[in-house]
């Protein structure tokens, strides 16, 4: 929910005219009225010491198709820097394996059921036709506008995001790349590339996707801009990379070709080099314009992408699937001399913990109301128990009603991971249960051998999902 905060100093200014007694009883009458709420943070006494904060998401991904993760021939040198001088989490999860979903979870520190975003688009408009009911003719219907312009209401225009969060401090923040809320404003932000109108194919970004692939200067003005005014940022970087179009540079392609088993995985591979490229080029921007040794990093990808061998999209048990192909991402946080670099390859993490991890390092209270953890601390997280997901349709069911649209459930506890099937949206699919540790492929259930176990993990999976 948008909030407005009302800076004390300045309705003092503002005061002056009715005289010096007349403002300094009003002063002390605002401030007994105040005393029952929460202390607001002091911008000007903190920003000096805050981090600049830039979330960088990458967009379909296998969380094993870096060199940090271990592949074998693409090379992603600048994150595997980060990886390395950061905190890494190599068993990332997102909640849910689509694109819209899973970033409003990272901007919101929620679960999918819980800020409402549950797919990519909203149901079709009762004027839909068969031959508009592909999505780039949906964003021509009125109608159909309409039904976005309801969903946005209901939703993004609810949700307390990181910039509302950041914001009383002093931070200024930036949206570019993949965005599907609308316009910018409507998430915080103070500006983006994104104008978010769906009578002009705003749908997932519009002017955004530049960013990363055609261009890199709104990014470098922004940050120049921010370092101009003396005040901390926070920037969205979710340039649509690898994503298809799979359109590498030609070296890139070249490079990889003599490497991959077939050309689409060549140019698969091509550009995941492509994205860490222009990662790079955002770590010059951060050392040329902003303070490189107060930045917070955080790094993670939206969902999985298995590429198909002959043609360029996802294989099953991949994108939108409830495997770890789908939801498993390495999440890292980068913040030198601040945080200790550690490799963690036991403990489990999740992109509802990105919210309440940042807000802790900036200083502000542990809220309640979000699931996830503060990942730099490791007794919570050494703590933690089972990681739970949920997977749904593409195209949302009802506007307001998260359940109509789902179709998986999952809980991973220590190695095990359980999925749940929704029998009134996939009705012939069966309970699956994999030891990730010995099959992180998901190729063997193993439900009818470990019936307890399932039984188990089931009555935790429920006691979550209310």
């Amino acid at each position: 929910m948008r909030q407005s905060y009302t800076n004390i100093a300045n309705w003092f200014n503002r005061a002056r005219w009715l005289g010096g007694l007349l403002a300094i009883n009003l002063l002390a009458a605002f401030s007994s009225a105040q005393s029952n709420k929460p202390a607001q943070p002091n911008p000007t006494a903190q920003t000096k010491s805050l981090p600049d904060i830039v979330y960088i998401l990458g967009d379909d991904q296998a969380w094993s198709d870096y060199g940090f993760m271990g592949h074998a021939h693409i090379q992603t040198p600048n994150l595997d820097r980060l990886a390395r001088e950061g905190l890494l989490y190599t068993r990332g999860y997102v909640p849910d394996s689509l694109c819209r979903p899973s970033l409003a979870t990272m901007i919101s520190g929620l679960y999918p059921h819980q800020h409402g975003i549950v797919g990519n688009d909203p149901p079709p408009s009762k004027s839909d036709t068969p031959a508009k009911a592909g999505r780039g003719g949906r964003n021509r219907d009125a109608a159909y506008q309409k039904q976005i312009e309801e969903f946005l209401k209901l939703h993004i225009d609810k949700i307390e995001t990181l910039p509302d969060r950041l914001k009383p401090l002093g931070y200024m923040s930036f949206q570019s790349g993949k965005w599907w809320e609308g316009n910018p404003s409507r998430g915080g932000f103070d500006a983006g590339m994104t104008h978010g109108d769906h009578n002009r194919g705003a749908r997932h970004g519009d002017k955004g996707l530049e960013v990363g692939r055609t261009t890199m200067q709104p990014v470098e003005e922004f940050v120049a801009s921010a370092r101009k005014s003396d005040k901390p940022y926070f920037l969205w970087y979710a340039p649509m990379l690898p994503h298809t179009p799979h359109d590498p540079p030609a070296d890139l392609l070249e490079k990889y070709r003599s490497l991959a088993p077939t050309e689409s995985i060549a140019k698969y591979w091509a550009m995941c080099e492509r994205f860490d490229n222009s990662i790079g080029e955002l770590l010059t921007i951060i050392a040329k314009n902003g303070r490189p040794d107060n930045t917070l990093i955080v790094f993670a990808c939206d969902n999985g992408w298995i590429n198909l061998p002959n043609q360029s999209a996802y294989a099953p048990k991949s994108k939108r699937s409830q495997y770890d192909g789908g939801t498993r991402t390495p999440i890292i946080f980068h913040w030198p001399n601040k945080i200790e670099p550690q490799r963690n390859e036991v403990q489990l993490a999740s992109t509802i913990d990105l919210v309440p991890t940042v807000l802790s390092l900036v200083g502000l209270p542990k809220d309640d109301s979000l699931p996830g953890v503060n990942l730099t601390d490791k007794p919570t997280v050494a703590a933690r128990g089972p990681l739970f997901g949920e997977i749904f349709e593409h195209d949302i069911v009802e506007l307001d009603n998260p359940r109509s649209s789902l179709m998986y459930r999952w809980v991973i506890d220590g190695h095990m991971k359980l999925i749940v099937p929704e029998t009134f949206r996939v009705p012939n699919a069966q309970l699956e249960l994999y030891d990730l540790a010995s099959d992180p492929w998901e190729e063997s259930n193993l439900a009818e051998q470990r019936a307890e176990l399932v039984k188990s993990l089931r009555e935790k999976l429920d006691r979550w999902w209310k």
